[in-house]
């Protein structure tokens, strides 16, 4: 016992303070919590002091706090802060790329959960102009008979003349008449949406992903965007009123997209 009592013995020039008063160095045995101090109390504050050459005590420095920072602050390296991003090298032609793009929608059902599709068929071009981007343009043809949610019933519903009535109008199209730079790879794409024969305005906001190229020597771009629309403004104004409120299908439909385009020329 007195081996190991010398290996966990402090300096006699330690003083240790707990929270039953302080205590000098001959009380303090740490295999004897009656002693120490300690007794049935969860924790001790132990505080050092050390003998200078004057046999003046000094009282250690208290270690500084690291500041906190705020985990949604994202921290953005020096080079990411002053990059700019030359788009000189996108000025051309672009086809969409259909297998490695997605033309999606969601809307609420029941007034309590999302549906979501996307259509599977659609084509579509961009005259991009890297030295002046509010130059470029982009249309887009979309096969109305593609519409997918995953349910046959549901789909074939909103193909029918109550919604999208594909028979008669085959296919929705988007043609750009105006597109702003607000900097940092994001604009805003305003064009001319048609659904159903019914063509309204709509502000597209539009992200630049980058481009690369692939492994099989195409060069892609890559964009994302999102809109929200009225399916009232394009006469689909079909619903149903539930007995507890509210209506089975909501008239605001979220449509998002993620377009990867190949350079044509």
């Amino acid at each position: 016992m007195s081996d190991l009592w010398d290996r966990f013995r402090l300096p006699a020039d330690l003083g240790i303070q707990g929270t039953r008063g302080e205590l000098g160095p001959a009380e303090c045995d740490p295999l004897d919590p009656a002693r120490t101090g300690m007794g049935d109390t969860a924790g001790i504050v132990i505080v050092a002091t050390a003998t200078t050459g004057r046999g003046q005590a000094r009282s250690p420095k208290r270690p500084r706090s690291p500041k906190r920072r705020d985990p949604f602050t994202r921290r953005t390296p020096m080079s990411e802060a002053t990059a700019t991003t030359d788009l000189s090298a996108l000025t051309g032609t672009w086809t969409i790329d259909p297998a490695h793009s997605r033309l999606g929608f969601s809307a609420k059902h029941a007034m309590v959960t999302t549906v979501r599709g996307h259509f599977t068929e659609f084509e579509g071009t961009l005259q991009l102009d890297g030295s002046a981007p509010a130059a470029s343009a982009a249309s887009l043809t979309i096969q109305a008979a593609s519409f997918d949610t995953g349910v046959a019933d549901r789909d074939g519903h909103v193909k029918s003349a109550d919604f999208l009535d594909v028979e008669q109008f085959p296919t929705l199209t988007f043609a750009s008449t105006k597109i702003v730079d607000e900097g940092d790879d994001e604009y805003v794409v305003v064009g001319d949406l048609t659904i159903k024969g019914v063509t309204r305005p709509v502000e597209l906001k539009l992200e630049f992903e980058g481009s690369s190229q692939d492994p099989f020597g195409n060069t892609r771009a890559g964009f994302s965007g999102s809109t929200t629309i009225s399916r009232k403004d394009f006469g689909l104004t079909w619903n149903v009123v539930l007995d507890a409120g509210g209506v089975l299908v909501s008239d605001k439909v979220k449509i998002q997209l993620d377009v990867s385009a190949i350079k044509a020329s």
